[in-house]
């Protein structure tokens, strides 16, 4: 799932969840759908993690020297923005509640195949 996750109007601080609209979004058992929500929000992080890495590695001065430290304007932008980003969780909880997350239950996979 391909997701642009800088324009996902996710909240960007803690907030209390009503567990039951959780459930009702989710699979209606709600501790399949946390384990759902923390999947996708690994997704995420590892995707975002990767995505600043690599901005990040065109500012890197290769020096044997650790006393001269060079300070970027425009590294330390990039740093802001994604420090301000929402946090991995909230997209994951947004994207469920947007209905833009699929979860897949296997067990009704497994039945589907069976029957086929």
């Amino acid at each position: 799932m391909s997701t642009n996750f800088k324009s996902i109007k996710a909240e960007r601080t803690t907030e209390t969840r009503n567990i039951h609209d959780l459930e009702t979004h989710g699979t209606g058992n709600i501790f399949e759908t946390i384990v759902a929500l923390s999947r996708r929000s690994n997704q995420v992080a590892l995707s975002l993690r990767k995505e600043l890495s690599e901005k990040l590695e065109e500012f890197v001065i290769p020096t044997d020297s650790l006393e001269e430290v060079f300070e970027n304007r425009e590294q330390i932008e990039i740093s802001k923005f994604y420090e301000r980003l929402p946090k991995p969780h909230s997209i994951a909880i947004k994207e469920l509640q947007d209905e833009s997350l699929h979860i897949a239950n296997e067990e009704e996979q497994d039945d589907a195949e069976t029957e086929a």
